[in-house]
């Protein structure tokens, strides 16, 4: 079966655009990854409105990407901190690979707003696709075959 054969209703990269793929919801999980925790610092921080912030976040605590942690200040209600899941932190990379692409092709004469670089001896942090086999190579997309997986389904035309 060819690409073209192939039926793209169940592709992963379509399912997880549908979760984390709109931009509001891309910049949250940013500032989660960047300390913000509490919906007014998120409001705050990225300036979108009360209703499209407590969409994205009600959807994101849906996915189990980020839960919900009750707090309270002395003398007010009940809130809650958005703290980043296990599956929320597998995210890292995409958005540091997102990073990463818009550092060198998108048009930032300022230079970058995030300087990411490992805690023990201060290099630079970069995203990289590798081989899972021995040599463990670094990859481009010149280096890979790709075909139907074991989900694929044929497109019925």
């Amino acid at each position: 079966m060819k690409w073209l054969e192939t039926d793209t209703q169940n592709c992963s990269v379509r399912r997880t655009l549908d979760l984390v793929g709109e931009k509001w919801t891309l910049l949250i999980l940013r500032d989660a990854f960047n300390g913000i925790r509490r919906y007014d610092e998120f409001r705050r921080h990225l300036g979108l409105s009360e209703a499209v912030l407590a969409d994205r976040l009600r959807k994101l605590v849906a996915a189990q990407i980020l839960r919900a942690v009750p707090y309270r200040e002395p003398g007010a209600r009940t809130r809650y901190e958005y703290r980043l899941t296990p599956k929320g932190i597998d995210l890292w990379p995409v958005l540091l690979a997102l990073k990463q692409w818009g550092d060198t092709h998108a048009d930032v004469p300022e230079g970058p707003v995030l300087d990411i670089r490992h805690t023990d001896c201060g290099a630079p942090v970069r995203v990289v696709v590798q081989c899972e086999g021995e040599e463990r190579a670094t990859l481009s997309v010149r280096d890979v075959a790709v075909r139907p997986g074991p989900g694929a389904r044929r497109l019925h035309t």
